[in-house]
């Protein structure tokens, strides 16, 4: 049974799935709504592979819908779902936990809303959000953490976070906010925002 998280709280993977090497995020919302009116919306999920430093060494350690996947496969985005219509996850990566290389020891898992259309949406209009991680090999549910987005005036958010411990990969559930969107990420992460 999955262990249900709230802000905050994490697990160490070894102890929830002892043979687990390859996990599936699934990353889930409902259409926002503004003024009561159901609009859409494309969200968009990504990974950064951080080192010590907390930066990403390279633009390929950054997994979002314009690049699928680092150059050693070890993340995989499966594609941009640009509505939120429907049940069940709306993006998904995989992560290979046993291939990533040693020097990264972050991977936070972030969700943006995409304002192509100028809506001025904010994860505060943004319904049953939600991040689980899966056993890619069996299917097996291991954690999920539903969000709350009360409040919320953000266009960025960090749903969650792997990150490396006495050798342990272990998820935290997050659920931050972030000013400035996606492109404040990109430059605290240490990578270049391209107009």
């Amino acid at each position: 049974m999955a262990v249900k998280l709230n802000k905050g709280e994490g697990i160490s993977l070894r102890k929830e799935a002892p043979n687990l090497n390859e996990v599936t995020i699934g990353l889930g919302w409902d259409e926002p709504s503004q003024n009561g009116v159901q609009v859409q919306a494309d969200l968009d999920a990504s990974v950064f592979l951080l080192g010590g430093s907390g930066k990403c060494r390279t633009e390929d350690d950054f997994v979002f819908y314009g690049n699928l996947t680092n150059k050693s496969r070890t993340v995989v985005h499966h594609g941009d779902n640009r509505t939120g219509a429907g049940d069940g996850d709306d993006e998904k990566i995989d992560i290979k936990l046993t291939q990533i290389d040693t020097a990264i020891e972050r991977l936070p898992i972030v969700v943006s809303i995409h304002d192509q259309h100028g809506t001025d949406l904010t994860f505060g209009q943004v319904r049953n959000a939600f991040i689980r991680l899966v056993d890619k090999n069996t299917d097996t549910e291991i954690a999920r953490f539903d969000l709350t987005s009360d409040g919320l005036h953000e266009t960025a958010m960090i749903f969650g976070e792997l990150y490396r411990r006495d050798g342990d990969w272990r998820f935290k559930a997050v659920g931050q906010g972030i000013n400035g969107g996606l492109a404040a990420l990109v430059v605290s992460y240490g990578l270049t925002v391209e107009n």
